[in-house]
């Protein structure tokens, strides 16, 4: 049951960070970017001594925080 909800707040946070960011992407996309993103924000927020990962909330917001730094620094590298 873990897993399933990792990859539901990965997708939410993933699909959240898209929208500010002004992407549009597909699901397994949203996924992608969310896991990978939240992974992003739980160490950016390690470093800055910060903890917000205790609940549902917390996570989303370390996912959402994570994917927008994610896309952003992506979109460092793409040609305009």
């Amino acid at each position: 049951m873990g897993i399933l909800v990792s990859l539901l707040i990965g997708a939410l946070a993933g699909y959240i960070g898209g929208r500010i960011m002004g992407k549009g992407m597909g699901l397994l996309v949203c996924i992608i970017v969310g896991i990978v993103g939240g992974l992003l924000g739980s160490w950016v927020f390690s470093i800055l001594g910060l903890s917000a990962s205790g609940s549902f909330w917390g996570q989303l917001l370390v996912g959402i925080v994570g994917a927008v730094l994610l896309l952003w620094i992506l979109s460092l590298f793409r040609k305009k």
